[in-house]
């Protein structure tokens, strides 16, 4: 899991009666961070200085969350959270934690009153630990459904997974809530056969997630690992990148192992794949 990665620590809040939650993804140090949005309706914070020509490479934390652009709030909490014990860029006036968010559209599924809150954003930064995160729907998947391009009644359930995938010394793991417009590949959906081709319609979707290795890449590295993650979700989704998706991915180096971005990019690309198609076995009618 993305936990295989030394270092890193994830923590869930999940509203079981809301059917929505948030993620947060937290560094024992400040890792190098790069990112990238490929869908054409996203919902982030901070995603600007993940540009490798901004001044600040680093990041000490990221927080997925439900709720549509209300759950971007989440990540407020965890900012608290960061302060309080002493995280973030020094100035002369304090440090000044930088938190990247990314939220997903699940306002369909649940209530669409709940939102996840500072208050759950804290919660989850709590809750982090470097153990096996738990997976399926929690956190920022409590409300994740894919196959929505198949109609509403042909919804089925996604969620959150992790993979990783090891080469000697180096480690790339990924984090993915999976929210997608399209089926997830080897899923009963996805043997189905394909509806009309239209335009995406009715609801909002989105694929968000974090890539973590043990690597020693610099922002630039680091964003070719963000579009590796890209490329494994487009061989595990069909049709990826929808219009009412808002696909993104937060990739980070904690700089340990010496490595080659094409070998990084690659482990990625594998890591994101097995992940979200493992999630084609939650697929069963909602």
């Amino acid at each position: 899991m993305i936990t295989d990665v030394p270092g890193v620590r994830v923590g869930h809040h999940t509203d079981e009666t809301g059917r929505t939650g948030c993620t947060v993804v937290l560094f024992d140090r400040p890792p190098v961070a790069a990112g990238e949005v490929r869908g054409s309706a996203p919902a982030t914070r901070e995603f600007a200085l993940l540009d490798p020509s901004a001044t600040v490479e680093r990041i000490d934390a990221v927080v997925l969350s439900g709720g549509s652009a209300f759950g971007l709030a989440a990540a407020d909490g965890v900012v608290a959270w960061l302060e309080e014990h002493d995280r973030g860029v020094p100035t002369g006036w304090g440090r000044v934690p930088i938190v990247v968010g990314m939220s997903l559209f699940d306002l369909p599924v649940g209530d669409p009153r709940a939102r996840p809150s500072a208050a759950d954003g804290r919660a989850a930064a709590e809750a982090a630990a470097a153990g096996p995160p738990a997976t399926g729907a929690v956190g920022a998947g409590t409300g994740a459904t894919v196959s929505s391009w198949r109609g509403r009644e042909h919804r089925a359930p996604g969620g959150v997974v992790s993979a990783s995938v090891t080469d000697g010394e180096l480690v790339v793991g990924v984090l993915v809530a999976v929210n997608a417009w399209g089926d997830v590949e080897g899923s009963p959906s996805a043997a189905a056969p394909e509806p009309p081709i239209a335009d995406a319609t009715g609801l909002g979707n989105t694929t968000i997630g974090v890539v973590a290795t043990n690597g020693d890449l610099g922002p630039t590295g680091c964003l070719h690992l963000a579009r590796g993650a890209h490329d494994g979700l487009a061989r595990a989704v069909s049709p990826p990148h929808g219009t009412l998706d808002g696909d993104a991915f937060v990739a980070v180096a904690t700089g340990v192992v010496p490595t080659g971005v094409d070998r990084a990019r690659w482990m990625a690309v594998r890591a994101t794949e097995a992940a979200i198609r493992s999630a084609g076995a939650w697929d069963v009618p909602r």
